[in-house]
């Protein structure tokens, strides 16, 4: 039991592995996928395997035996773990619930304070909203209707065609509800630290996916490309990263979602990726740089406009990276499982022999 639990709370070092493979060989929407459930997964064990270590100690306790109706002779004779690693993991384990509800209730108020911006939004109620800003921008906003908003200077800077790709690539984020995904992986994130890595690329994969659902929307992946790059030089003339930080951008980003920075205060928390670089360094949270020639180091625009001029990506490219990622989950599963099914047993036994 001491090793299958140490194994588990070892499995989340792997995540920037994972994350690195995962997003450079696989289709964006399935990366997203796989990581988003890959850091719930991963936080979850680690989390219940510091259960585990709570629990050995209290199960050799003679009071708790009577209650049960075990022995705890039979238990404390099993040596589990104990003592001081069970009070350092009791001290983890208080920490990761707490990290885990005020995380959960900032994105709550947040949830709140979006779908009220939603409906604050000028015009008919319609799915599109214009803004007279001279700064180029543009953003979705979850809620009830959903609600994409772009400024007459983002505009301005596109042609007809650019602005479809613009638009549907913020449909694409609505349509997809990829702010449960960046919401479920910083939840992971903040229960485990050791997963951000999969949360960060998992801000970035949902960019991509909105990138192909535009390119494959307009049926033009170069021209989505162009659209990107525009936007984001434009946006940087205009300094849009420091007045805006909306959460779906065109230009997708690199905010911390926990930092409490963005758009419409807390509406920034829930929704933003982090601040938009545009054409410059990767900054906090653009996940993983894929290793391609001239990539290495490079923001996380540079490399969506890169993997848009490449050949579109398939399943069956990605598919050993799949295996590999489900091999790696499914052992990660197993150990927590069979540590706990261990505990289950022995207490099963003990409750026998008292009987």
């Amino acid at each position: 039991m001491r090793v299958l639990i140490l194994i588990s709370l070892l499995f989340p070092l792997a995540a920037g592995a994972l994350a690195r493979g995962v997003s450079a060989r696989v289709e964006p929407w399935l990366a997203t996928w796989l990581m988003a459930g890959a850091a719930l997964l991963l936080a979850g064990t680690s989390c219940g395997a510091l259960g585990l270590l709570v629990l050995s100690p209290l199960v050799r306790m003679p009071w708790l035996a009577g209650l049960g109706h075990w022995s705890s002779t039979i238990v404390a004779d099993a040596g589990l773990p104990g003592g001081w690693t069970s009070l350092v993991a009791a001290v983890a384990l208080g920490a990761a619930l707490l990290a885990t509800l005020a995380f959960a209730v900032r994105r709550g108020r947040a949830l709140a304070d979006v779908r009220r911006h939603a409906r604050a939004l000028p015009g008919d109620g319609g799915e599109l909203v214009v803004t007279g800003d001279a700064a180029a921008d543009a953003y979705a906003v979850p809620g009830r209707p959903g609600r994409i908003v772009v400024s007459t200077g983002m505009l301005d800077v596109l042609d007809d065609l650019g602005r479809t790709a613009l638009l549907a690539h913020e449909r694409a984020h609505l349509n997809a509800r990829h702010h449960w995904f960046t919401a479920a992986s910083r939840l992971a994130a903040a229960a485990n630290p050791l997963v951000r890595p999969l949360a960060s690329a998992v801000e970035y994969s949902v960019e991509r996916w909105a990138d192909e659902s535009a390119a494959l929307a307009v049926g033009d992946r170069r021209l989505v490309a162009r659209a990107i790059a525009s936007a984001a030089i434009a946006a940087k003339a205009t300094k849009a990263a420091q007045a805006r930080a909306g959460a779906f951008g065109m230009l997708g980003g690199a905010r911390d979602a926990l930092s409490g920075r963005g758009l419409f205060g807390r509406v920034g928390i829930w929704l933003g990726l982090g601040r938009r670089d545009g054409l410059a360094g990767a900054g906090a949270g653009a996940g993983p740089v894929p290793r391609r020639d001239g990539l290495a180091g490079a923001g996380p625009v540079p490399r969506r406009v890169a993997a848009l001029l490449a050949p579109a990506p398939t399943r069956r490219g990605g598919l050993p990276a799949i295996a590999a990622s489900l091999i790696f989950l499914g052992a990660a599963a197993l150990c927590a499982m069979l540590a706990a099914d261990h505990l289950q047993d022995l207490i099963s036994f003990a409750h026998a022999s008292a009987n």
